[in-house]
């Protein structure tokens, strides 16, 4: 058995989850396959329950400037776990489609490349993970909770994590909730 050691840096984290009401008794699973390695997997990301028995993180991410209905490229923040072959849509019921590619080349902005549009989106607006491309989108998987602490995304290591179903989490701070994320959590309030 080898030893590793391995050398980090402990960062200052603002903590989102203000109030932490119930949760799934001793963590979730969260597939670290979804992922990007070397991110960060933050606190009041929403998670689901697969049909693998993993928890999976539903994406999302915050447009910085508007997309007309026929467009298939979508500036957004930096930080979100897309990848190419993901689907993406701009509501539940909405067209989904595929990420064709993801130019991260910008400093203050990812580019993300759709092979469909996907309807018009508003600048602040958050694009979600869709199951599937088609005309009707839907999640990946059905929302459940939301992760209760910040966790390093490391390559082939899935992740156990505190998983809040009724709680309050201040919105400045976690990664971008849609409305319909926001209405499959009843016990989730944001301040």
């Amino acid at each position: 058995m080898a030893l590793t050691i391995k050398r980090k840096e402990d960062k200052r984290i603002v903590r989102a989850c203000t109030h932490n009401v119930a949760d799934i008794p001793n963590g979730v699973t969260v597939c670290a396959a979804d992922l990007v390695p070397g991110t960060v997997l933050k606190e009041g990301t929403v998670i689901g329950k697969g049909s693998d028995g993993l928890y999976h993180a539903i994406k999302t991410a915050a447009a910085t400037e508007a997309v007309a209905a026929e467009g298939k490229v979508i500036k957004v923040a930096k930080g979100s776990h897309f990848k190419e072959g993901d689907f993406v849509m701009a509501k539940v019921g909405s067209t989904a489609a595929k990420i064709s590619a993801i130019d991260k080349s910008e400093k203050t902005y990812d580019k993300i490349t759709v092979n469909a549009a996907i309807g018009a989106v508003e600048a602040g607006q958050a694009i979600q993970q869709a199951k599937a491309a088609g005309a009707s989108g839907e999640f990946p998987v059905t929302p459940k909770a939301m992760t209760g602490d910040h966790y390093d995304v490391e390559a082939l290591t899935n992740h156990l994590v505190a998983a809040v179903t009724i709680g309050q989490f201040k919105e400045s701070v976690i990664p971008p909730v849609t409305t319909d994320l926001l209405g499959a959590l009843k016990g989730i309030v944001l301040i």
